[in-house]
């Protein structure tokens, strides 16, 4: 009797269990259900919270996990991505679905050999995986090899003719290469089967504006917002539309109505603030700026467009200049807290740009003098002093290091450095007013005028004073050869949410013929200003050296270069005849005949500005003079003037990853 009581007990347990497990299975693919809901209205944020509780409910529910996944990878919250498409693996075991999402991941986070890895397994086991074939294709994007990417589409469609995600992904490639028409095909193919999807539509406004057809782009924004009212991306884009159309009053409305649905968004508050500055509302411009940058200091795109609203158009004493060079001037600090001088100088220098009067120019000195540069920790001084700055402090030090440079090599040939420096390279600035704007509209003008600044402080280069936006290349070339530019730099921006590259075609000024191009993609923080960085040493590297002989005393001279620009001892330079350099028509170079190589200077003694050395003349008669200029003997070969780094096109990827 004791024995079937027991065994009814456990009967009753095991049914009492399996009832709950039911109870617990149905609940969460209840919550599941929801979720997959949310999916399709892209509520991105509801569908999680609902495979999250799905989860909660039934921890082994692997759907949940994958799909939780997917929600993530939408939000671009990549790494918490990865973290569930591998519990979701670990649960299913084998789907082929979920390894090609890891893959995605992965790609997206710029793990591209573990990815790879994935792939080469889902396509050893199914050697024509649709979405394996997708993910090598982002992966050759990713590489920043477009062209196998458009070889692995076409080879797709072949296979697949109606997919309509491979057909839009062949066609934003090929937008992305310049293949504009055959780009725009493809959108029609899919339009042709497809006349009321809001997506096609987004897709191919964007095709258009890339292309620089923005009535086109505007059609087809307004068909996909007709389709589907509340899909932000198209009404960005159309914003952006009207603003490149020059109907900024539009822009700004349109701006209104996104911040109305989400006040956090900073890039259509920079759009509306950019549009108020083209419409020359300047203080509505600069209250909508200062807005954005407050919400998302980290923006340099906002902060930017901002700090150049100022610079261009306050006086020096404007209280907000002082608000944003604090801003620099603590982030300096903690750079210089940490040991990252260059990085230090970089902030102090943009916020003296905003305030000069600040008393941090101490600070920047000091670094100048802990570099080996104590010359020009005592200019900075000196300029303190002359604004009514110093204080004991100041002064006792300009007193020391006046006594200590008594005998510096400037000072024994009584040559101001001041006086003496020279920049040898004048070069142009531009970006063509058509250029696509995708994340932040005229994200170019922005760039143009922050790399513009920084080459103010290149000691070779001198930026001409010239609009930086041009209407064509012709435009540009005009006004690079007019203001005497030896060369011009045409700047283009592609970007996303997360990464972003810059472009520069230099072009010979007095010819109009391609000089190298230099490219730069970066990620993170501080990518605008690193990019930009990235694109001078480039251009600085690649341009050949040339310095100016700024005195001489019998069989001595002294060239206005110095350790600052890698001047050395030993080395040997040719001096020749003042004016007759010229540039090569093409490239990058420094052309000038034989005859008018005058003699050369072996350098003995190098200061951080200047250098000495002995001169020795060529030919019988001795013709050397100040004024003449000195040049790498061996410069007549030609120079590497293009990078070769591989860039990935950030827009393309970001919208990639939207295909559904």
């Amino acid at each position: 009797m004791l024995m079937i009581m027991k065994g009814s007990f456990f009967l009753l347990l095991f049914v009492l269990t399996a009832l709950s497990l039911h109870a617990q299975g149905e609940a969460a693919g209840v919550r599941y259900g929801a979720g997959r809901a949310a999916m399709i209205r892209e509520d991105w944020y509801e569908a999680a919270e609902s495979f999250l509780e799905a989860l909660r409910i039934s921890p082994s529910h692997a759907e949940a996990a994958a799909a939780l996944a997917e929600c993530y990878y939408a939000l671009a919250e990549f790494d918490q991505a990865l973290s569930w498409v591998r519990r979701a693996r670990n649960l299913a075991r084998g789907n082929l679905e979920l390894a090609n999402l890891e893959a995605r991941v992965l790609i997206a986070l710029g793990q591209l050999n573990e990815a790879s890895r994935i792939i080469g397994e889902v396509l050893a086991r199914e050697p024509y995986n649709r979405e394996a074939l997708f993910a090598q294709a982002e992966m050759d994007i990713a590489r920043g090899r477009a062209g196998e990417a458009v070889t692995r589409y076409r080879e797709a469609v072949r296979r697949y003719p109606e997919d309509q995600k491979l057909l839009l992904s062949l066609a934003l490639v090929l937008g992305s290469l310049g293949q504009h028409n055959e780009a725009g095909a493809y959108i029609n193919r899919v339009l042709a089967g497809h006349s009321e999807d809001y997506r096609v539509y987004y897709y191919g406004a964007y095709l258009a504006s890339r292309a620089g057809r923005i009535g086109e782009g505007i059609r087809h924004a307004e068909r996909a917002l007709f389709f589907k009212p509340s899909f932000i991306p198209a009404k960005k884009l159309l914003a952006s539309l009207r603003y490149r159309q020059g109907r900024f009053d539009e822009a700004a409305r349109l701006a209104d109505e996104i911040i109305a649905l989400n006040r956090e968004d900073t890039g259509v508050w920079y759009l509306k603030g950019m549009a108020f500055s083209r419409l020359g509302r300047r203080q509505e411009a600069l209250a909508v700026l200062s807005a954005a940058a407050s919400m998302a200091p980290e923006d340099e795109f906002v902060r930017t467009a901002l700090e150049e609203l100022l610079l261009s158009g306050t006086v020096l004493e404007e209280q907000n200049r002082r608000r944003w060079a604090s801003w620099h001037f603590a982030r300096a600090k903690d750079f210089r807290s940490r040991n990252l001088s260059d990085q230090a100088l970089f902030e102090y220098r943009r916020g003296l740009r905003l305030n000069p009067y600040a008393r941090e120019r101490r600070d920047y000195a000091e670094i100048l003098r802990l570099q080996g540069f104590p010359a020009r920790f005592m200019e900075e001084l000196r300029f303190m002093q002359d604004l009514g700055l110093g204080d004991q402090g100041i002064d006792d030090a300009v007193e020391t290091y006046t006594a200590r440079l008594v005998n510096a090599l400037y000072r024994r040939w009584d040559a101001d450095p001041l006086l003496v420096t020279k920049r040898h390279w004048k070069i142009g600035v531009f970006f063509l007013d058509s250029q696509s704007a995708f994340y932040h509209a005229d994200g170019a003008a922005v760039a143009s005028a922050y790399l513009k600044d920084l080459l103010s402080h290149n000691r070779n280069i001198a930026p001409i004073n010239a609009e930086l936006r041009q209407s064509s290349f012709s435009a540009a070339f005009r006004a690079a050869r007019e203001a005497g530019a030896d060369y011009f730099l045409l700047l283009t921006v592609t970007e996303n949410e997360r990464d972003l590259s810059l472009r520069g075609e230099l072009f010979v000024g007095r010819t109009g013929s391609p000089a190298g191009t230099f490219t730069s993609y970066r990620t993170g923080q501080d990518r605008l200003r690193n990019a930009c960085r990235h694109i001078i040493d480039q251009v600085d590297a690649a341009l050949p050296f040339r310095g100016e002989l700024a005195a001489r005393k019998a069989g001595q001279g002294l060239i206005n270069k110095g350790r600052a620009d890698g001047v050395k001892a030993e080395a040997v330079y040719d001096i020749v005849k003042k004016g007759r350099i010229g540039v090569k028509n093409e490239g990058i170079g420094l052309v000038y005949a034989a005859e008018e190589v005058v003699g050369t200077i072996t350098i003995r003694e190098a200061d951080e500005e200047v250098a000495a050395g002995n001169l020795v003349r060529s030919g019988f008669y001795d013709r050397i003079e100040p004024g003449d200029e000195a040049v790498i003997r061996q410069e007549q070969k030609d120079l590497p003037v293009s990078n070769r780094e591989s860039t990935a096109d950030p827009e393309l990827r970001s919208l990639l990853r939207t295909l559904r």
